[in-house]
């Protein structure tokens, strides 16, 4: 197996690969427009075969991107895109529509099978106040010759001067809409794909669904071979296990939502911290319980050091 890379395009962007393909772009000084809620994003992600697993700015929701950490119901302002929830009206385009801002790079490296990047964030809101200051780690690890994992760790403090509750379009009154958090977009191909979770496979009526850890097993165009994208929710992330906003039919997604129908409130000056492991795999539905295990060894790695 051969030893991740790093390529930084400094003050912009930076791409890990495995020698062979660059498994994924981590953007984390964005050009999105202010309707988009500019984030920081991970897009293009490949398998270590290639094939590309993730979208970039779609027609019907062009604030999805690949990966990305995205709140929709931070207090009143909107760190997801578009418009926002608001009951009785639908969705409303509103004047608060922030930014996740990268402030300085932390730490960069890599070292055999796993590169790292650090980075510290402030989360302005549209009429320019610093809410949360943040401090973010993704780190890439291979795990076979088909198959390498993603963390995502990030810590979150309120600094807005009052509390903060973060919350979802259901905790605001929209039935079974509780997405936010750690969301990933699939390729169009995908539509029309699995869910996987340690019950079994199915498809949308795994909406809403607690787990810890679901898959999505999609196919591609060009040589209908199959790719797993997975995601698992780290024990100790507030509300666990998780209730999944995933969808299959219309477009492919997986999000494992902190906030789905329960608002988390955060304190001035108080931190919270999430954690994440997402596998990439070529691949289909019978290997996805072997990924997750895979995956759930690297965060326990990464408890550990």
């Amino acid at each position: 197996m051969s030893a991740i890379e790093v390529r930084h395009d400094v003050g912009s962007s930076l791409t890990i690969g495995d020698g062979e393909v660059d498994l994924v772009r981590y953007t984390y000084v964005p050009d999105t427009p202010l309707l988009e809620s500019p984030k920081p994003f991970l897009h293009p992600i490949h398998t270590r075969a290639g094939r590309l697993v993730s979208l970039f700015r779609p027609h019907d929701h062009v604030w999805h991107k690949g990966i990305a950490w995205s709140l929709p119901n931070v207090g009143d302002e909107n760190f997801w895109g578009g418009p926002t929830y608001v009951h009785g009206q639908s969705y409303v385009q509103l004047d608060n529509n922030g930014t996740q801002q990268h402030r300085r790079v932390v730490d960069i490296g890599a070292e055999g099978e796993t590169a790292w990047f650090s980075h510290e964030l402030d989360w302005i809101t549209q009429a320019g106040h610093t809410i949360i200051t943040e401090r973010r780690t993704i780190t890439a690890t291979l795990l076979s010759d088909a198959a390498w994992a993603l963390t995502f760790d990030t810590t979150m403090t309120n600094t807005s001067g009052h509390e903060i509750a973060f919350g979802s379009p259901t905790t605001r009154g929209r039935e079974n809409a509780g997405y936010g958090g750690l969301f990933w977009r699939g390729p169009r191909s995908f539509t029309g794909g699995s869910l996987v979770t340690s019950d079994g496979v199915g498809g949308e009526e795994l909406r809403g669904q607690r787990a810890e850890w679901m898959a999505f097993a999609g196919r591609h165009d060009g040589d209908d071979a199959e790719s797993l994208v997975l995601m698992v929710d780290h024990s100790a992330n507030p509300h666990h296990p998780p209730r999944w906003f995933a969808r299959t039919e219309d477009f492919a997604c997986l999000n494992p939502a902190p906030f789905f129908s329960e608002e988390l409130a955060v304190a001035d000056g108080d931190t919270v911290r999430f954690r994440y492991g997402t596998g990439v795999a070529d691949g289909g539905v019978a290997d996805a319980t072997a990924l997750a295990d895979s995956v759930c060894d690297v965060l326990r790695r990464a408890d550990a050091s």
